[in-house]
């Protein structure tokens, strides 16, 4: 089998092509985090605090004053942006959130049944198994009562 034809198994073992459906989901649900961060947890956030666009939260490195991130950015400012930082750490705890529970609920769903409950005993005689209820050995004919 040459070099193609390894590639090709390995491309179609069911770990790369789960890998690879999940890849996409995680793009997609990394959008929608954004979305919600930006458009819906942090405007009440900022409100509450007095009205403050976390997006142009900003220190100009050069010494001027800007009226806002975007006007900095325009004058090509040397900036920090701490406050897309901020949005950014906030994004990240979401995902991570919904990650860990993601994990929790199919580590639950993994979880093996708990063995029955044995239907045998050992002969305290001879020491083979027989049956719980048994009041002689079948083995060595010992008397269990």
């Amino acid at each position: 089998m040459g070099f193609v034809g390894e590639f090709k198994e390995f491309a179609m073992k069911g770990n790369v092509l789960d890998m690879a459906v999940g890849i996409i989901i995680g793009a997609a649900f990394v959008s929608i985090v954004n979305s919600l961060v930006k458009d819906i947890i942090m405007p009440p956030i900022g409100y509450i605090m007095g009205g403050i666009n976390f997006g142009d939260l900003f220190v100009s490195l050069d010494g001027k004053t800007y009226a806002s991130l975007a006007e900095a950015q325009a004058a090509a400012a040397p900036t920090i942006n701490y406050g897309l930082f901020i949005n950014s750490i906030i994004n990240f705890l979401i995902v991570a959130l919904a990650i860990f529970v993601l994990i929790r609920q199919v580590n639950a769903l993994k979880k093996k049944p708990a063995p029955p409950a044995p239907n045998t005993k050992e002969c305290p005689f001879c020491k083979e198994s027989i049956p719980l209820a048994a009041v002689k050995c079948a083995h060595c004919t010992s008397d269990l009562s």
